[in-house]
């Protein structure tokens, strides 16, 4: 083999070492892009679920409500905690034509009554559905939903949190306030009755806004959880579509 030879010999064998090398530093950043495109997933899935769905290890330990799909309208449009005239309202409600009697505390919640009133006088809540019920851990009945998905409401958020429970615990008939996980100024429309004693965590938001209880009927709401969930887990939609109407305050 003369000098010419082994010099083309030599050159073409580099060449292959330096096509692996830049092969091998190619795979290596995709690698790396692939590793760090799943820890960014990761991360986002944890934000998404700690901020925005149950905040807990146990979905069925909180009452929540999903983010709106819009962004809610003008805070102007929210009702005057004036309307609730820091007084005990009486009201009343048909669910799924059984009559559910209640009272409202104006003088402890009177942002949350006050929204609750200017709903039900205005008609907002005839026929929406109560779409959540939980069987497990907690039990609430969750409605005030015009979508019936978890995210409707009237097109405005408020708060802060009124009248929580200092230890967590909700009483059975009460009646409270639903909102995002870890947001005290997300209510809206949603609310749920409490059906058995129930210790609700608070969040970094605090509790949950108790603005009334159920005075009468609330075997009618044992009842319908009685039935169960629509897919047999402890946190579904009923088993029957529960509708609400003839809604009344005074």
């Amino acid at each position: 083999m003369n000098n010419n030879e082994k010099l083309e010999k030599y050159q073409a064998k580099q060449l292959l070492v330096g096509k692996r090398l830049i092969r091998g530093k190619a795979d290596n950043r995709v690698a790396l892009v692939a590793g760090a495109a799943a820890l960014v997933l990761a991360f986002a899935g944890q934000l998404l679920y700690f901020n925005f769905g149950p905040g807990s290890s146990d979905p069925a330990l909180d009452v929540t409500q999903e983010p709106a799909a819009e962004a809610p309208q003008n805070s102007s449009e929210v009702p005057s905690a004036d309307l609730a005239e820091a007084r005990i309202w009486e009201g009343a409600l048909n669910l799924n034509d059984q009559a559910i009697s209640l009272e409202l505390d104006g003088v402890n919640a009177p942002q949350a009554v006050a929204n609750f009133i200017s709903l039900a006088q205005s008609g907002y809540y005839e026929n929406v559905t109560c779409h959540r019920l939980t069987t497990a851990g907690i039990f609430v009945l969750q409605c005030g939903d015009p979508d019936g998905t978890g995210g409707g409401g009237p097109g405005y958020n408020f708060g802060p949190v009124e009248n929580a429970p200092a230890d967590d615990l909700y009483l059975e008939g009460t009646l409270a306030m639903a909102r995002v996980g870890q947001d005290g100024n997300s209510m809206g429309s949603q609310f749920f009755i409490v059906y058995g004693d129930s210790s609700i965590p608070s969040d970094s938001a605090g509790g949950y806004t108790v603005f009334g209880k159920i005075t009468g009927g609330l075997d009618a709401v044992k009842a319908i959880a009685d039935l169960g969930t629509s897919d047999g887990s402890s946190d579904a939609s009923p088993v029957e579509p529960v509708i609400m109407s003839q809604i009344s305050v005074k």
